[in-house]
């Protein structure tokens, strides 16, 4: 057995900064990625039709990488991975109510937002929900500004791609819970968390159907994507021995087999490898810094994927529905692309910024306050202590 790895009391040299120039042409790809594969997921399972660029992609990526159909978890695999990457950093460093309110400020707002807006546009008639119901209900709309939607039988989702915020928000949890663990012995984390992942697939398959979550299954065969970016910046700033950053990564490995073949994933039996390529993606492109990541469509992109990844999915369906047979595929996606530019460019400046500020003042005031009161308590407590000391 190893030594165990100490972190030192200093902050900076308990986590030492990892530069990742790459990051925002890794998110630009990313959501490039996710709205490429609900394009693909339409077009030809719902449908039942074809386009150009589809073919394209299917020629140059897919087929010959042997990813997955669509590219299914391509993009949300780069995200998941960067969360893992960027957030252990500030779990290690930061408070947890700081750390809490930096992840929950820039989150929270727009989620809220786009989550409004999709219950307008299904109780309106426009949208139709992304799990099957004909509506939502009062509390079931309420229950989805804390995706607890996600996790009814069977499952309320008025707003689809929000399910992977469960899995960030979970690992958030998990890192504050853990952070005494981060500090002292990091490798613990993604070890004990892909074990508590195969633990949670296996108790869903072997579970009674009336006790079982479903939900859970598929936030434990997602966290192994952030637990790899995890690993990632535990081997970029050297607090794990190389020995147990390889057994972390197969305990990973092993967590993405088991839920293939619990077909818990649900486009193919590709996911190790497309993983394991997205892994190698991460590495390469996250340390690069190059005039590709300059881009100003690349920082756009980036700055705005948040937003862009909420949104996308309420305005992709009607666009084209209304549009295709007018001006054909190309032009009605392109239409499609033009509207969801638009909308993510009102929702970052109008609600994510803004909001994240609100939020992020409203902490510093307490924080403020709070401060003030334990001087207040601090100098109390040593007048206290001299009027004793005097009239003795």
């Amino acid at each position: 057995m190893p030594a165990p790895v100490f972190l030192p009391e200093s902050p900076e040299a308990a986590a030492p900064r990892v530069n990742l120039p790459g990051a925002d042409l890794l998110r630009a790809l990313a959501v490039a990625a996710v709205i490429y594969s609900h394009i693909s997921f339409y077009v030809i399972d719902d449908l039942g039709s074809g386009w150009w660029v589809i073919d394209v992609v299917y020629g140059v990526l897919i087929e010959p990488a042997e990813l997955n159909q669509h590219l299914s978890f391509v993009g949300v695999a780069v995200f998941m991975m960067l969360t893992g990457a960027l957030v252990t950093r500030s779990a290690i460093r930061d408070g947890p109510g700081k750390f809490l309110t930096n992840r929950f400020s820039r989150l929270l707002p727009a989620f809220w937002v786009a989550t409004a807006i999709a219950i307008l546009l299904v109780r309106l008639g426009i949208n139709g929900m992304f799990s099957g119901q004909e509506g939502i209900s009062d509390t079931e709309a309420l229950m989805s500004f804390f995706l607890g939607g996600f996790f009814l039988k069977p499952e309320v989702a008025v707003l689809g791609v929000t399910w992977t915020l469960t899995v960030q928000f979970l690992f958030y949890l998990a890192c504050v819970a853990a952070r005494p663990i981060l500090r002292l012995r990091p490798i613990v984390m993604p070890l004990a968390g892909g074990a508590l992942c195969s633990l949670v697939l296996l108790y869903n398959v072997y579970a009674p159907l009336p006790y079982t979550v479903p939900m859970l299954s598929k936030i434990a065969a997602t966290l192994p994507a952030v637990f790899l970016g995890q690993i990632m910046y535990l081997a970029w700033a050297k607090l794990a021995p190389g020995r147990w950053l390889i057994v972390a990564v197969l305990v990973q490995m092993h967590v993405i087999i088991v839920a293939t073949q619990f077909r818990v994933y649900w486009a193919g039996e590709h996911y190790l490898w497309t993983i394991s390529v997205v892994a190698a993606a991460v590495v390469l492109i996250g340390r690069y810094d190059g005039v590709p990541t300059r881009w100003p469509v690349v920082t756009w992109l980036s700055t705005r994927s948040y937003v862009i990844y909420l949104v996308h999915t309420l305005i992709l369906y009607r666009v084209v529905e209304n549009t295709v047979l007018y001006v054909g595929p190309t032009l009605a996606f392109a239409l499609f692309l033009l509207a969801t530019a638009a909308v993510a460019e009102i929702g970052y400046r109008w609600v994510e910024l803004p909001g994240a500020r609100a939020i992020t003042a409203w902490r510093n005031s307490r924080s403020r306050v709070a401060s003030k009161h334990e001087l207040v308590r601090r100098h109390s407590g040593t007048s206290v202590r001299k009027i004793h000391a005097d009239r003795a």
